[in-house]
């Protein structure tokens, strides 16, 4: 009997089916974990070499506030230039 490698802890892999109109539909279990809902806005990171990846959607909030520091950070910074 050939024994089914099981994934480590907290780690999955789904496949889809992309549709004529470029759609895939995410796994329920996937949904389910992610905790991804109908309307939910999702950032899609791609990269030529390594592929496209699906961050959860927490991490957008990470990635806008490094790409667009707030005002705050941005007055502290000037802030110290001037001293």
């Amino acid at each position: 009997m050939k024994k089914e490698k099981k994934a480590p802890k907290g780690k999955h892999a789904w496949t889809a089916t992309v549709g004529e109109k470029g759609q895939i539909v995410i796994p329920k279990e996937a949904r389910e974990i992610f905790n991804i809902k109908p309307g939910d806005t999702l950032i899609l990171l791609g990269d030529e070499k390594r592929g496209i990846a699906i961050p959860p959607s927490n991490m957008f909030t990470e990635v806008m506030a490094k790409v667009f520091p707030s005002a705050e950070a941005s007055e502290d910074e000037n802030d110290e230039q001037e001293d």
